[in-house]
């Protein structure tokens, strides 16, 4: 029972943290430290794989009339900039992997990336109040929203929809929703080929599935999957009508909290 519990928190971080600005990938290594347990790569992909999931079912009308209607110049134009943000992202994802890089596993640096977070959305927020409201989507906020999901990837606590969202308000597209929204389209081809990336990793290295709990990463996928629907759906609603500080000031103090609480190399 209590490791079913576990899963289930697991899944119901995942869900919350994955595509809010606060990051999951911070998220879940904290709940590693303060108990949860340690769980292989193959469960935190599967757990990621349900976030994504939700997303796309949410965004699957924007994304057929995409498709459906590739012909318009701004549909067209619009998916060109997607493709080009994910490029960037995969190019960049396969010189970092070629040089080795691993994500850091220590609390301490979570916490800085949790803080400097944080103040790079009170900033970014304070930058693009001055800015008029412009859903518009440049080549220039499709290149640096690509290279930012590359920051995210990088440092563990940063967050790559934090990191996408801001980098489009603060290099073009001020308006939220529109940030938001290019930021998840973006977000779901790059992180569905990063999860099957991952996957495959798993399955050349020691066969997958050997050494899981099915039974853990079916209930983990399940509760993230919904989890995530609800948490993008208010956020959604949310942005109409509110900017991200509260965002930034949980970040902020999360990250203060860490520091100060658990020791330094936890």
């Amino acid at each position: 029972m209590e490791n079913f519990l576990q899963v289930v928190l697991l899944g119901i971080i995942e869900g919350i943290t994955e595509f809010l600005p606060i990051s999951s990938t911070g998220h879940l290594l904290i709940a590693e430290k303060l108990g949860l347990g340690s769980r292989s790569d193959v469960f935190n992909i599967v757990i990621q794989a349900g976030a994504i999931l939700a997303v796309t079912v949410i965004y699957w009308q924007r994304i057929w009339q995409l498709l459906v209607n590739i012909r318009q110049p701004e549909n067209k134009d619009y998916a060109l900039k997607l493709s080009v943000a994910f490029i960037i992202t995969a190019i960049l994802g396969a010189i970092i992997s070629k040089l080795g890089f691993k994500l850091p596993k220590e609390v301490t640096p979570i916490a800085w990336a949790l803080i400097i977070g944080g103040f790079w959305i009170i900033v970014a927020e304070w930058l693009a109040a001055k800015k008029l409201d412009t859903v518009l989507i440049t080549w220039p906020v499709a290149i640096i929203v690509g290279v930012a999901q590359i920051v995210a990837a990088i440092f563990p606590g940063t967050s790559r929809s934090g990191a996408t969202i801001f980098a489009a308000m603060l290099s073009g597209t001020s308006n939220r929703a529109a940030a938001t929204e290019f930021a998840f389209l973006v977000g779901i081809p790059t992180m569905y080929a990063a999860s099957a990336k991952e996957l495959y990793g798993a399955y050349k290295a020691s066969g997958l599935g050997i050494h899981e709990n099915w039974t853990d990463l079916g209930v983990g996928f399940v509760v993230s999957t919904i989890t995530a629907f609800v948490a993008v759906k208010w956020l959604l609603r949310y942005i109409q009508t509110h900017k991200f500080t509260w965002f930034a000031i949980y970040r902020i103090v999360i990250g203060v909290a860490l520091l100060l609480l658990l020791p330094s190399g936890a």
